[in-house]
C-alpha cells in the first residue's frame, strides 16, 4: 500500500510539472483559490491513485509521459519508462495516448523541428504497428475480420455485465452525449451510491463547473491556435471517453476510471483560462503605453 500510493504522488508530481511548465501563470477560481492546487487535491483522485491497484502506476506513466513528450530527446528515459508503464497496464490507453501525441505534433502551432517530429512520427506510429496485436487481444480482438462489429457485441456484452451490480446504469441504451455527460460527470447528487457516492458528487459538481468555462465562443479559436500539449491532452480526453463510454454501465467503475484521464481535461480547461487572462494582461499593457505615450506627446 505505501509502494502504491507512493506511485501515486510520483504521478502528480509530474502531474504539478506538466502544468507548472507549460502554464506558469496562476487562475484563481472560487474566491482566490489557486485552480491547479483544487485540481491536484480534489478527494476522489487521491482515493483511486493511493490504493493497490492499476490506478497507481497507469497515473504516474500517463503524466511522465505528458511531462516527458515536450522535451522527448532529454527526457527519452522518462518518457520510454512512462510509456512502458502505461502500455503493459492497459494497452488501448497507450493507443489513445500515441494518437493524441501524433494529431498534437501535427496540429500544434510551436515551430518544431523536423528531427524531433520525425522521432515521435517514427517512434509512436511504429510502436503502434509492433503492439497492435496486443492491443487488440484486450478484447479479444487480434484475429477479428470484422473490428467494428466484434467491437460492438464485446461492448455491448460488457456493458451488460456491469449493468447487473448495484451502481449499474444502462448506459446501452444512451444516446452519445448523454454517455458522455455520464462518464464524466455522474453520479451527480441525485444518483449519488453511498456515502462515497456524495463526495464525488461534490467533486463532479466541480468537474461540471469547470467544462462550463470552456463553452464560449472563442474556445475553438483558442483550439485552432493552441500548441501541441493542448491538442495532444483533448485528444487523448476524448478518445478514452468515447471508447470507455461503451463499455461502462457502472457508476463505482466510472469513478475509478476516469481519475486516469480528467487530469487532461483539466489542463486544456487550465491552458485556455490561463491564455485569456495573458491576452487581458496584454491588452491592459499595450493600453497604458498608448496612454503614457500620449502623455509625453502632450508634454
Amino acid at each position: 500500500m505505501v509502494l502504491f500510493a507512493w506511485f501515486g504522488y510520483i504521478g502528480f508530481v509530474y502531474a504539478y510539472m506538466f502544468f507548472r511548465e507549460n502554464i506558469p501563470i496562476k487562475i484563481k477560481v472560487f474566491k482566490n483559490f489557486d485552480l491547479l492546487m483544487l485540481t491536484l487535491f480534489l478527494p476522489n483522485m487521491h482515493f483511486w491513485t493511493a490504493s493497490l491497484g492499476k490506478g497507481a502506476p497507469i497515473f504516474m506513466g500517463l503524466m511522465m509521459f505528458a511531462y516527458a513528450i515536450k522535451n522527448p530527446k532529454s527526457r527519452f528515459m522518462t518518457l520510454i519508462l512512462g510509456s512502458a508503464l502505461v502500455y503493459f497496464i492497459r494497452p488501448h490507453v497507450f493507443l489513445f495516448v500515441a494518437v493524441g501525441t501524433v494529431l498534437g505534433y501535427m496540429t500544434g502551432q510551436e515551430k518544431i523541428s523536423f528531427g524531433r517530429k520525425l522521432l515521435i512520427y517514427v517512434g509512436m506510429i511504429g510502436g503502434l504497428i509492433i503492439v497492435q496485436d496486443q492491443i487488440l487481444g484486450v478484447a479479444g480482438l487480434e484475429d477479428s475480420e470484422n473490428l467494428v462489429s466484434d467491437f460492438e457485441n464485446f461492448s455491448q456484452g460488457r456493458s451488460q455485465k456491469l449493468d447487473n451490480a448495484g451502481s449499474g446504469v444502462s448506459m446501452t441504451s444512451y444516446p452519445l452525449p448523454l454517455k458522455l455527460f455520464t462518464f464524466w460527470f455522474r453520479p451527480l447528487f441525485f444518483d449519488a451510491p453511498g456515502i462515497l457516492g456524495l463526495i464525488v458528487s461534490a467533486e463532479n459538481l466541480i468537474y461540471l463547473l469547470l467544462f462550463f468555462k470552456i463553452l464560449k465562443k472563442d474556445f475553438i479559436s483558442f483550439l485552432k491556435k493552441s500548441p501541441v500539449s493542448v491538442k495532444m491532452s483533448l485528444v487523448v480526453f476524448f478518445l478514452s471517453s468515447f471508447a470507455m463510454t461503451f463499455l461502462m454501465s457502472n457508476l463505482g467503475i466510472i469513478m475509478r476510471q476516469k481519475s486516469m484521464v480528467m487530469y487532461f481535461l483539466f489542463f486544456v480547461i487550465y491552458y485556455y483560462l490561463a491564455q485569456k487572462k495573458y491576452d487581458r494582461i496584454v491588452k491592459l499593457r499595450r493600453r497604458r503605453k498608448k496612454i503614457l505615450d500620449g502623455r509625453d506627446l502632450v508634454s
